[in-house]
């Protein structure tokens, strides 16, 4: 009580003084109170944006695995080469579906292609003659195929990835297309292909497989191609003019019908951790996945979708650490002062049997005191202003994730979805993954002040008071009394 009761009295008579050292401390808590609220908020929006993104793993070739042997300069090589790529055990959908029964694996999803030829319709293409040049060739390389179409079924709109990176947008869609979608014979085409053969929505087409078996679908929407190049292009058609869209369970379908059908699959796991992604591969191998793939993930893209949210999260370091680097120095030299202005009261206090310890107590009681007092307003105003700077800092942020959510959801034929895609007949309600993080729902970020920062910054202020009065402490320490009232008279 005696500390507190002369720190109390010395901190009224030397008003001056701890008003500086208060102020100061004032600015050095505005400053933290809201570089900690951003930073604590940028770090559970970077934690928000991993978990939006789904881990995702691919089926890929092993290119290392398959040119180790290759020498380009040797015919056997060469042929050595085509030989080993032509025995590649491919992997069926069943090989799929006992790959993802995996305690690694939560969930996948997969794309599965056809070759079929036109029943109704017929292939869009231009014939090359004497009198016109074959615009379908670029680069000495035909563009044929064995069959008229590619049957691409998607088992779920995550497997979508065309729309969702915005190379194709749906130009028409019935209404009610999203709810039966993925639930029998029903396809989107090309609006190229719709014009050549003149067809509309709910219209329907038959194709045929080889072995002349016909199956119908109905169309339920008609997409484009966004083609960067297409200027460039010297094909009359886009590629995928002859691609059409429809769900994977109409090729399971088919296949079950016609055994002859060779499809292919392309499957996407969602893994529970990318640490897992080698211990996953091993078990694929023991499952009988060809040794030439090899699985890769989608971590760089999940990692650059935060890049900026951790620029802010680094700014928000650099600048605390600033902050007190600086703060700590000017408190340390205004101690310093002090201590040599009142180095006659210390002589007088010690003469008159107070101990060093308490003297010591004394001193750092009063920084204390003033301290807290200023942290408590520092951060009261640091709570004030600091939405609307991180809203500030992370305005573009917000702006381009909002624009991609739009952006999305009109290549899938809608409007603003608002973070919600439309029902896609699965069990996966919002769109994850594909660059679509969670910080697309915000129209603003609260950087809030709530007990963890306050607890941050009383730990921080504690300790720049602690460090700061060091220099009061080691004087204290040294100071003879005698001393110091001999120099005084």
């Amino acid at each position: 009580m005696f500390i507190l009761k002369n720190a109390w009295i010395s901190i009224k008579r030397n008003k001056g003084r701890n008003i500086l050292i208060g102020i100061i401390i004032l600015i050095i808590a505005c400053a933290c109170t809201v570089t900690l609220a951003i930073k604590n908020t940028a770090v559970d929006l970077i934690d928000s944006y991993k978990s939006a993104y789904d881990k995702e793993v691919t089926i890929g070739f092993n290119r290392e695995n398959m040119m180790k042997d290759f020498d380009p300069s040797q015919q056997e090589g060469r042929e050595s080469a085509r030989e080993k790529f032509d025995n590649i055990a491919s992997y069926t959908i069943s090989d799929v579906t006992k790959f993802a029964d995996s305690k690694y694996i939560e969930s996948y999803y997969y794309t599965y292609s056809v070759g079929l030829n036109g029943n109704t319709i017929e292939k869009a293409e231009i014939e090359s003659n004497n009198d016109m040049p074959n615009f379908g060739n670029h680069g000495g390389k035909a563009n044929v195929s064995s069959t008229d179409f590619t049957l691409t079924g998607y088992s779920s709109q995550d497997a979508m990835s065309e729309f969702i990176s915005g190379a194709y947008t749906m130009s028409e869609i019935a209404d009610n297309a999203w709810d039966i979608a993925f639930n029998g014979n029903y396809v989107f085409i090309n609006e190229e292909l719709a014009s050549y053969n003149d067809l509309k929505l709910n219209d329907k087409i038959k194709l045929e497989d080889e072995d002349g078996n016909t199956y119908e679908f109905e169309i339920l929407g008609i997409f484009k191609e966004n083609e960067e190049d297409s200027s460039e292009s010297m094909s009359m058609f886009s590629n995928s003019v002859n691609t059409i869209i429809t769900n994977a369970d109409a090729i399971v379908n088919l296949t079950e019908k016609n055994e002859n059908l060779k499809a292919s699959i392309s499957p996407t796991f969602i893994i529970d951790s990318y640490d897992n992604v080698e211990k996953l591969q091993a078990e694929f191998y023991e499952k009988g996945l060809d040794e030439n793939f090899i699985l890769q993930t989608n971590e760089e893209l999940a990692e650059s979708g935060v890049s900026s949210v951790k620029n802010i999260d680094s700014f928000a370091t650099t600048f605390l650490v600033i902050t007190l680097l600086i703060g700590g120095i000017v408190l340390f030299v205004i101690n310093m002062i002090n201590i040599r202005e009142r180095k006659y009261e210390i002589g007088v206090l010690r003469t008159i049997g107070i101990s060093k310890l308490k003297l010591t107590m004394q001193f750092v009681s009063e920084l204390v005191i003033v301290a807290f007092v200023a942290l408590l307003v520092g951060a009261g105003i640091g709570a004030v202003s600091s939405k609307g700077i991180s809203n500030s800092l992370l305005a573009n942020e917000i702006e381009s994730s909002n624009e991609r959510t739009e952006e999305i959801g009109k290549n899938f034929g809608g409007a603003k979805m608002n973070g919600e895609m439309p029902n896609r007949g699965g069990d996966r309600g919002n769109m994850h993954g594909k660059g679509m993080p969670v910080v697309q729902v915000y129209d603003s970020i609260d950087a809030v002040v709530d007990v963890k920062v306050l607890l941050e910054l009383l730990g921080i202020g504690l300790t720049l008071v602690l460090v700061s009065s060091i220099a009061s402490m080691v004087s204290i320490q040294r100071f003879s009394p005698l001393t110091i009232l001999k120099e005084r008279s």
